[in-house]
């Protein structure tokens, strides 16, 4: 049974929908009010707050920390400054994607690994014979994202021991809010500006009590799970489990994806020797992977034609759905939409899909299913370049 993360005293209060989804063994909340459209256009056009405790988090610590992490992940950790995050996949010996998360150097020996599914067994693996120590620190560590334009106005007035509006993209920095500890990094998951505060589980009610009484006059509005997969879709921002199948969970090993098939080949740095899966993905960036990834922009008019066929609008706002649809070129099959959504900011329907690379030319026509009263068909639609929202003000 799901348990409360430490914010949960405040969340069920304000909680009208009593709606709640297990994330990680936590209560997570899915919605706060009976829709989620006013969360969400806190996260674009104010400030969210929204509870990433159930996130897992590992310490490794000690003089072999940066070599171990180094062995892990695919990108250069060695040579990261003290306070930098990197956003990071790391992979088996054939070079399938385990998982995915942020890495932060808290110091010149010490790192945080953040990852959505449990990790340690593995980590332990790839240490042996190393000095560090390594920690599951989840329990010891509440976690908020501040997400939203206003995020850095609200931060800059409430945080001490810290520069705000210096605090660089996938930067972080120890700060203060009164006489609580915390720390704080500006990432997210939504695409859009924000930070993401670190703090030990005593603390979460009154940093969180701090961020909505200094919020209020910047419409802060707590956000749940319906609100961050819309501002993820949008933002071509990948889900384990849903748009690629970690490779420890596939049932086959047609399941499994390299970095380079679920957009994540930029974070494959080839010139560093000796990481977990380099040898087997050097190979595929010289052969080249059979999927892509890609965005889908649903063509309105046809959406609107096919469910006029039924005397229907279409029925496509709302929640975002996680259900995969196939996706076809010229009558075949060449991949599948695994996210997709109605993006308000954008006023389109969006998808993110995995499609063959052969087939999969950036503003080619494709074909993407739907199902409207209850039958199977087909609406036309285009790929195009990940993300669809990338505001500028999110690395400004």
């Amino acid at each position: 049974m799901p348990i409360p993360t430490p914010f949960y005293p405040r969340e069920q209060a304000l909680s009208e929908s009593h709606e709640w989804r297990d994330w990680s063994g936590y209560l997570a909340a899915s919605l706060y009010e009976p829709l989620h459209d006013r969360e969400y256009y806190a996260i674009r056009s104010s400030a969210a707050l929204i509870d990433v405790s159930p996130l897992y988090k590992y310490e490794m610590r000690g003089p072999d920390a940066a070599r171990l992490v180094d062995r892990i992940i695919t990108r250069e950790a060695t040579g990261s400054a003290v306070g930098q995050v990197l956003y990071t996949p790391w992979c088996d010996d054939d070079g399938k994607v385990i998982d995915d998360g942020t890495v932060t150097r808290l110091d010149v020996d010490r790192f945080r690994v953040t990852a959505a599914d449990p990790n340690l067994a593995w980590f332990q693996d790839c240490a042996y014979g190393m000095k560090v120590q390594i920690r599951d620190v989840s329990a010891e560590l509440a976690a908020l994202a501040l997400q939203g334009p206003k995020s850095s106005e609200i931060l800059r007035q409430i945080l001490q021991g810290v520069d705000i509006g210096a605090l660089q993209y996938y930067r972080a920095a120890p700060a203060r809010l009164g006489d609580i500890p915390l720390y704080v990094s500006r990432t997210g998951y939504t695409g859009d500006l924000g930070y993401e505060l670190w703090m030990a589980p005593d603390n979460a009610l009154d940093v969180w009590d701090a961020l909505l009484a200094k919020g209020e006059g910047y419409g802060i509005t707590p956000a749940g799970m319906l609100a961050l997969d819309v501002a993820r879709i949008e933002a071509g921002l990948v889900m384990i489990q849903v748009d690629y199948i970690s490779s420890r969970k596939a049932l086959i090993e047609d399941q499994k994806s390299s970095p380079y098939e679920i957009g994540m080949g930029w974070a494959v740095d080839l010139q560093k020797k000796g990481f977990i899966g380099r040898k087997v993905l050097a190979a595929e960036k010289a052969s080249g992977s059979k999927w892509l990834l890609a965005g889908v922009d649903v063509d309105w008019t046809s959406l609107e034609s096919i469910y006029g066929k039924f005397d229907l609008t279409p029925r496509v706002a709302g929640r975002a759905s996680r259900s995969a649809v196939p996706v076809y070129k010229d009558g075949r099959q060449i991949g599948q939409m695994t996210s997709h959504t109605f993006a308000p900011v954008l006023k389109k329907y969006i998808g993110i899909a995995t499609v063959e690379r052969a087939y999969a030319g950036f503003g080619n026509p494709i074909q993407v299913e739907v199902t409207v009263e209850y039958t199977r068909q087909k609406v036309n639609a285009r790929l195009v370049k990940l993300p669809f929202y990338n505001p500028t003000r999110k690395r400004a």
